[in-house]
């Protein structure tokens, strides 16, 4: 197997390699936030209302595919980082064989399931009354591509653990500028309605699983499985699943919170306050681009390297992780805090949404500035294995702290109860998480390398 590529991870300096890998994973991430705003404009230009609210019914169904192909893709990932970090070539090449059958047994499985029961699926999704057909239309034709979706994220979470980040981006852009030029062709021109949004979706899972399937191909990817790398290994299947569900329960919590979001919102405010927390949401999916991106970038390079025991690169790694999200978050921070009534009256010209955005929106960016230390901390316990903490650290934020808080701050301080708690449970879970990553580099990072050197 070739081997330079992934041991640039353990050889190469820590701030070049982590820029190196983040930046390619901001860009992929900002250009799928870009293509989700674009295709709801185009949809509802297009298509009309109707049309958007088909495609909101179906789309917690794309969501819950592509986060348990990133569960698998990423839990894997971890292993497989670990596994190349410690020239275990045959255990890496098993977990990404085991990570491709799962991943085609769960998909197919769902898709057998959701079709058979798809006329009491779309109602439970909401798709009643005159949303109904376009949905049942948009459902079925998304639902065939779901094993593609599902391998598609999988796959490149694996492209990202060989430490080939560009690649990973191309695999991202892909199917968003993908579906966008469908969308065009097959909305637009050949007036093809929902039949044409679905096809475009699913062309576009199709188009990146391509790129994917070549890219582990070419010489350009040191795994080069074989066919009985797919036999299932229950103990590399129980990891997968251990790390994989960390991923996937805070995918689980995120739909909860928007949820009871939407609902306490309507409550406290009607439609205007839900458009709102709408903006928000969205700019929170936007602005923070460039922070996930950092934590993207340092998954492989801490996993590799803890694999490789090389303890001092994972603590350089984990300090340089920190510093440069948090000066990506400060960035956005302060344009949010200088510019927030701007940025609302892009989305909406009704000024009471944009007074009442303006506001929310300081209160809601108002801890950006430490959260990295809650997203990096909680990322390295996955890139290392470390599945409870992991998980712990990934949900204290929104499951044991935000959900928590909007369900008890509102009863005294009305909607400002809401836009309170975001900031709020920063703090905490920044703190909680902290706390728990300085005991775990002072207790096994410091003093494994000291160990090391006493031997050496």
């Amino acid at each position: 197997m070739a081997r330079a590529n992934s041991e640039e991870l353990g050889n190469k300096a820590i701030g070049p390699l982590l820029i190196k890998q983040a930046v390619p994973a901001s860009i992929g991430i900002l250009v799928m936030s870009i293509n989700i705003l674009v295709d709801t404009i185009f949809v509802g230009n297009w298509i009309g209302s109707i049309g958007i609210a088909a495609i909101n019914v179906v789309l917690p169904v794309s969501f819950f595919i592509a986060a348990l192909g990133m569960a698998i893709g990423i839990g894997g990932s971890s292993i497989i980082s670990r596994a190349l970090g410690a020239n275990n070539d045959k255990k890496a090449l098993k977990t990404f064989g085991n990570q491709i059958t799962i991943t085609l047994l769960v998909t197919v499985t769902m898709v057998i399931f959701g079709l058979s029961f798809v006329d009491d699926l779309i109602p439970t999704f909401g798709g009643k009354g005159d949303i109904f057909d376009p949905a049942k239309i948009y459902y079925k034709i998304v639902l065939y591509g779901v094993p593609v979706l599902g391998v598609a994220m999988m796959g490149n979470s694996v492209i990202r653990a060989e430490g080939k980040p560009k690649f990973a981006m191309v695999a991202m852009i892909i199917p968003s500028v993908g579906n966008l030029i469908m969308d065009y062709i097959f909305i637009n021109i050949m007036d093809l309605g929902m039949h044409g949004a679905a096809w475009a979706s699913t062309g576009s899972y199709i188009l990146c699983l391509g790129y994917i399937v070549w890219f582990f191909l070419s010489k350009h990817s040191e795994l080069k499985i074989r066919f009985s790398d797919f036999g299932i290994d229950f103990t590399i299947l129980k990891e997968i699943g251990a790390l994989g569900f960390v991923t996937l329960s805070r995918q689980a919590v995120v739909s909860v919170t928007y949820l009871l979001l939407n609902n306490i919102l309507f409550e406290l405010g009607g439609e205007s306050s839900v458009a709102v927390y709408g903006i928000v949401g969205r700019m929170l999916m936007f602005a923070l681009f460039p922070v996930l991106g950092v934590t993207q970038g340092f998954l492989p390079i801490s996993g590799y390297n803890y694999g490789a025991n090389q303890y001092s690169r994972v603590r350089e790694s984990i300090n340089k992780a920190i510093l440069y999200a948090s000066v990506m978050a400060i960035l956005v921070f302060a344009i949010i805090m200088i510019f927030p009534g701007e940025i609302a009256s892009v989305f909406t010209q009704d000024q009471k949404v944009v007074n009442d955005t303006t506001s929310a929106m300081r209160w809601v960016f108002a801890a950006i500035p430490i959260i990295s230390i809650q997203l990096i901390g909680s990322a390295y316990f996955q890139a290392i294995g470390k599945a409870v903490p992991a998980l712990l650290l990934t949900l204290s934020r929104q499951g044991f702290i935000f959900i928590p808080l909007i369900l008890i701050l509102p009863n005294y301080y009305g909607e400002f109860g809401v836009w309170i708690s975001f900031p709020l449970a920063d703090l905490i879970s920044t703190i909680i998480t902290g706390l728990f990553l300085r005991r775990e580099v002072k207790s096994t990072l410091i003093v494994e390398d000291e160990a090391q050197v006493k031997t050496s």
